[in-house]
């Protein structure tokens, strides 16, 4: 299925999962989509390894707990983030490294304070590696951050290699 991109989300300096300037990160790229999905893209590494040649659990874990988490900015401009109050999560497939991982998740409930949401990690090919499902409290990136989002780097950064659709 081909999904067409709308928006692409902030990413910041130092975070693990989306930072660009961290070293160790993942610098996952996000991307909502005309379903209501978000669709993050990564390339794990070596560094980014458990058992030789494959994913970290814990990895696979925080990219789609950050996945989940961002959903609930699909379309909307005030910066609300979701922070984790529970999250499970089945693994299904090993995952490899060096290649590139597609990670979509979806909100499934929602209220004022919180909201539920799913996802996975897909594979190339198309199989599912990992699923989760999690429940979020809504906050403002005020509350949150100790910092000013211009200190945090907090913007969306245009790469020649953005894409326009993403197929899964």
């Amino acid at each position: 299925m081909i999904h067409k991109v709308v928006r692409k989300q902030h990413n910041s300096r130092m975070c693990f999962v989306c930072g660009v300037k961290n070293s160790f990160g993942l610098k996952a790229s996000f991307y909502e989509t005309d379903g209501n999905e978000l669709i993050a893209l990564f390339v794990p590494a070596q560094e980014h390894q458990g058992y030789p040649g494959r994913l970290h659990g814990g990895i696979a874990s925080a990219i789609l707990d950050e996945t989940i988490g961002r959903a609930v900015m699909i379309g909307n401009t005030e910066e609300i983030w979701g922070l984790t109050v529970e999250l499970q999560i089945e693994y299904k497939k090993p995952i490899p490294l060096e290649t590139e991982l597609k990670i979509v998740a979806r909100i499934t409930e929602e209220n004022s304070r919180f909201f539920k949401g799913a996802g996975e990690i897909v594979l190339p090919g198309g199989d599912v590696a990992v699923v989760a499902r999690g429940r979020y409290l809504k906050v403002p990136l005020a509350k949150i951050a100790a910092c000013s989002p211009a200190e945090l780097e907090w913007t969306v950064l245009p790469n020649s290699n953005d894409p326009e659709h993403i197929e899964l």
